[in-house]
């Protein structure tokens, strides 16, 4: 393996300054220095494969199509997008690797409706944007950071010949970070009009209404209701991903440069986590604002960990994914680790509880994915009618939101994120386009509209805050 030692900064924006033009970049972020949860920071660019799923007409989702562009050559498949993927990523599969958790792979996007091709839903809602169900490269090299140990390198198992004619280039791109930041970011990024949501709260509460009709006739436990906030934009997103890391860090962040299309996460949820055959998911499930004040503070904590009502709706998501994660791992292997546990963030507090267990053999972690997807803790419980209560409720199509972001590396480990907390940036020129993110809450039997309403408005605020802070 071809490994190049860094010089490690607490700060890896610095080195993802350098490739954040390239095509198909991509920072997993741990939101350090200023994220105490986070461990590892990888960086990739310029795969050598590529892998697009999308629709090919605007009038119905039936027809979906992959494309996958390897060696300057197009191949189109309608097969399932999962299986694609585990048959590209086959021919280069690897040893564990102990020190480091990726030394390449897949890593890239599965929106919230590449569901779409794993269950039956309507087609109600709007599709505004033709945004990609999946966008995912297979990196030959990448930079891996890791906070707890103070390192960072550049590796590569140098599958592609390229990977090796490049590699000094490289090495010499990477150690030069510090002395290019300056050049080579002269751009800027700002809203052209003010942000927008596309539900008003008296069209929220009869969307609300609609859910608590739904549960009190016993059509299911909880659905996840989310409204979407749009602004027209220009400039370069990566400003704005450096003002979102910075306002409101969190473990599970990412930004992905796809072109015409950039990506924004400020996810603190962890979906899937796969390391050799051990599987762990960690729903978030429960939601208090944080105060300045911090005796107010540290009552809102205590009042969210004591609340019986986001404990059950928390249990609810524990319930499902023990169910969605055993379709893939062993009999009696799947236990609840934590229930409950209080973590705070910059903007809120949130209960999240642990849930394990061990890959059946023959299975793989994009088995395990499929089986998930998508996660349960955005969707409701029971899954597909709550993603049937969903299309019909809210206006506009989700895209990655709610879906995962993360990795599949050559070693069959993986790890992925719920894409909440997440901005999508389109334009057409690559000059000016929109920027939209979204916002919701699970509600159940118990809930209240007004409360509801601005707990969505609350686990929005960190994305509102940095979006506002580049209003024209």
């Amino acid at each position: 393996m071809l490994k190049h030692p860094l010089n490690y900064q607490l700060n890896t924006e610095h080195l993802f300054n350098c490739i954040s033009h390239l095509p198909w970049a991509i920072f997993l972020d741990s939101g350090r220095p200023k994220s105490e949860y986070g461990r590892y920071d990888i960086l990739v660019a310029d795969p050598f494969v590529t892998i697009s799923t999308v629709e090919t007409s605007v009038e119905s989702s039936d027809h979906v199509c992959t494309e996958v562009v390897q060696n300057g050559q197009k191949a189109i498949s309608s097969d399932d997008p999962f299986a694609i993927l585990n048959r590209l990523l086959a021919p280069y599969k690897t040893n564990q690797n102990n020190e480091l958790p990726f030394t390449g792979g897949a890593v890239g996007y599965f929106a919230y409706d590449l569901a779409r091709q794993l269950e039956t839903l309507p087609s109600l809602s709007q599709k505004d944007t033709r945004i990609p169900h999946m966008m995912v490269g297979i990196y030959d090299w990448a930079v891996v950071v890791d906070h707890q140990e103070q390192t960072a390198c550049l590796v590569s198992h140098g599958f592609e010949q390229s990977t090796h004619d490049r590699w000094t280039a490289l090495c010499g791109l990477f150690d030069s970070a510090l002395a290019s930041d300056e050049d080579r970011l002269k751009s800027d990024f700002s809203l052209t009009n003010a942000l927008t949501s596309n539900m008003t709260f008296a069209e929220y509460r009869l969307a609300f209404n609609t859910v608590k009709n739904y549960i009190s006739e016993g059509d299911c436990y909880q659905v996840n209701l989310a409204q979407r906030f749009s602004a027209s934009a220009q400039g370069n997103s990566w400003i704005a991903y450096k003002k979102l890391r910075e306002t409101s860090p969190a473990p599970f962040m990412a930004y992905m440069n796809f072109g015409l299309m950039q990506v924004l996460s400020g996810s603190p949820e962890r979906f899937l986590q796969v390391i050799g055959t051990h599987v762990e998911t960690r729903p978030i499930k429960g939601t208090r604002p944080r105060s300045d004040n911090p005796e107010l503070d540290s009552q809102l904590a205590n009042e969210l960990q004591l609340s019986v009502k986001d404990q059950a709706e928390n249990l609810m998501i524990v319930d499902l994914l023990r169910n969605d994660i055993g379709k893939n791992c062993k009999i009696g292997s799947v236990k609840a680790d934590k229930l409950f546990q209080l973590q705070s963030f910059a903007n809120v507090h949130h209960l999240v509880s642990i849930v394990t267990g061990r890959l059946k053999q023959g299975k793989t972690a994009i088995d395990l994915l499929r089986g998930c997807f998508p996660g349960g803790s955005i969707t409701g419980a029971p899954k597909l009618r709550a993603m049937q209560i969903i299309e019909a409720l809210e206006p506009h199509r989700r895209g990655v939101y709610c879906g995962a972001i993360g990795y599949i590396g050559f070693d069959g480990n993986m790890d992925s994120n719920i894409a909440i907390r997440t901005a999508v940036y389109t334009s057409q020129d690559g000059v000016s386009g929109e920027v939209s993110f979204y916002s919701g809450g699970g509600i159940v039997a118990d809930s209240d509209v007004e409360k509801e309403y601005a707990e969505t408005l609350d686990k929005a605020s960190s994305l509102l805050k940095t979006m506002q802070h580049f209003q024209c």
